[in-house]
């Protein structure tokens, strides 16, 4: 199997259950132009993580990396008339540009867009005192453990906490690499393979944008 291959099955995938759509299309094409590197999750891997937010009926969401908003409309849409969704970006070019995306697609009442290192940010999150239905970390890498420490903090029994990018194009599974990415990964999967408090699972993918995978714990205790 090829990328090409990996990329055709994307787009009849695509072309089935992920129509076009004029606010993620806008911005996709607003984020290139903005030159936003392509690292968005794929438009049937946003409708699964909406489609997970919804099937737990979650009306808090946080967000751990905004990049330039793709994700965050897909989530947003997946809450409820009264729902929150906080999403956290360290570039303020990633930001600016993801404001003005959830803002043209109707969503800027549901989003809050907080500019600063997600580590930095989280503490503040928790001493307002919020708790969250739902958490997709998608940051930078070598932080996912500290990350998931903090998502498991804001989260409650029931709530479902998403990471991705846990395959590395399957680098995850060289012991020895001196990829910071894969290092990250490593250290946050020894940190929740005991872990008791979830129960997690990973699962690897294949598609337009490569080889990777996502972990996808649900919180019991």
């Amino acid at each position: 199997m090829t990328q090409e291959t990996w990329t055709a099955v994307d787009n009849y995938i695509n072309g089935l259950f992920v129509p076009a759509d004029d606010a993620l299309d806008a911005a996709l094409k607003a984020s290139s132009e903005a030159g936003l590197p392509n690292i968005q999750v794929a438009p049937n891997q946003g409708k699964l993580i909406s489609i997970l937010a919804q099937s737990i009926g979650a009306k808090s969401i946080l967000e751990i990396g905004t990049l330039g908003g793709y994700s965050t409309i897909w989530l947003a849409r997946a809450l409820p008339a009264d729902g929150k969704l906080i999403s956290l970006e360290i570039d303020p070019k990633h930001a600016e540009v993801a404001r003005a995306n959830v803002a043209r697609a109707g969503l800027a009442s549901k989003v809050d867009i907080r500019l600063g290192k997600g580590i930095d940010s989280l503490p503040k999150i928790a001493a307002e005192g919020h708790a969250f239905d739902f958490v997709f970390i998608d940051a930078d890498k070598p932080s996912n453990a500290d990350y998931f420490e903090w998502a498991l903090k804001l989260t409650h029994k029931g709530s479902l906490i998403i990471t991705d990018n846990v395959v590395r194009g399957g680098g995850v599974a060289d012991p020895n690499s001196s990829d910071d990415n894969v290092k990250g990964v490593h250290r946050f999967n020894k940190r929740i393979a005991p872990e008791t408090r979830v129960i997690t699972t990973e699962v690897q993918t294949v598609g337009g944008k490569g080889y990777d995978g996502f972990a996808i714990s649900l919180v019991v205790g």
